[in-house]
């Protein structure tokens, strides 16, 4: 991918939200609401502070995060939906996150 975010901006892929309810009902597409999870695909090198200094950011490529309904940008890069957001609309990074999926 040719895509490097720039600043504090990181790109993120939304994951897949569950097709089927915990009771078992399957969600068809139109009920669906957009995932509010989402893979961090790349970041930016980070924002710069009062003096000039870069700070870096605080998630990396693969985390697994939680972001807000209303958050970032959607984009289209190589065919692919993505959104670019700034860290800051970053709610938190899930731990473990590839553990649970590996175990699913």
């Amino acid at each position: 991918m040719g895509f490097r975010p720039l600043h504090d901006r990181v790109l993120v892929r939304r994951v897949d939200s569950e097709e089927k309810t915990a009771g078992g009902i399957i969600i068809p597409d139109t009920a669906k609401e957009k995932p509010m999870e989402g893979e961090v695909i790349a970041v930016g090198p980070g924002g710069r502070d009062d003096s000039g200094k870069v700070t870096p950011l605080d998630v990396q490529v693969g985390d697994i995060i939680l972001f807000g309904k209303w958050s970032g940008t959607e984009v289209k890069i190589d065919g692919d939906e993505m959104l670019i957001m700034k860290e800051s609309d970053i709610m938190g990074v899930i731990e473990n996150a590839g553990a649970d999926r590996k175990a699913a």
